[in-house]
């Protein structure tokens, strides 16, 4: 199975100590070089290296092939977007809407934070859905509150 993700997601689940649900979820996880960059700027939130993390297959772009298209995304999601059509993806794990859409649109399979989120609460491997979104907010990360309000309805929270 190919999965790719974008930055978002290393950084919410890390601001969770929650990282650990993608390995388990996914067994490998490919990252562009640009989504490695991003990630190892720094900020309020740390994030492990990636090239250090065993899980993570980190891969060089190859040239934009869909440019005209994701042209409003920002680097790290154009190339992991562009890279995942390429190599024709089962699943790209991305967060921001607009990229999502255009993950969507060109028939790539998405889930985000939320989604490995729920699926770990219902495999049993997080007690609370509900805390973790709390917990992510209060980390400054947004989330659409309708959408967590569904999400958590199907876990029963």
């Amino acid at each position: 199975m190919i999965v790719f993700s974008n930055t978002t997601p290393f950084i919410a689940l890390s601001a969770i100590d929650k990282l650990s649900l993608m390995p388990r979820l996914f067994n490998e996880i490919y990252v562009v070089f640009e989504v490695v960059e991003e990630c190892s700027q720094g900020g309020l939130i740390q994030v492990p290296p990636l090239q250090t993390l065993t899980w993570v297959k980190c891969i060089k772009s190859k040239p934009l092939k869909n440019k005209m298209i994701l042209l409003e995304l920002d680097k790290g999601e154009k190339y992991t977007i562009d890279m995942a059509c390429q190599l024709k993806a089962d699943k790209v794990i991305i967060d921001e809407k607009i990229g999502r859409n255009m993950a969507e649109y060109l028939n790539l399979n998405v889930i985000g934070t939320l989604g490995i989120l729920l699926t770990a609460k219902q495999r049993g491997w997080i007690s609370s859905f509900s805390v973790c979104v709390s917990k992510l907010q209060d980390k400054g990360l947004y989330y659409n509150s309708n959408l967590v309000k569904r999400l958590a309805q199907i876990v029963n929270e």
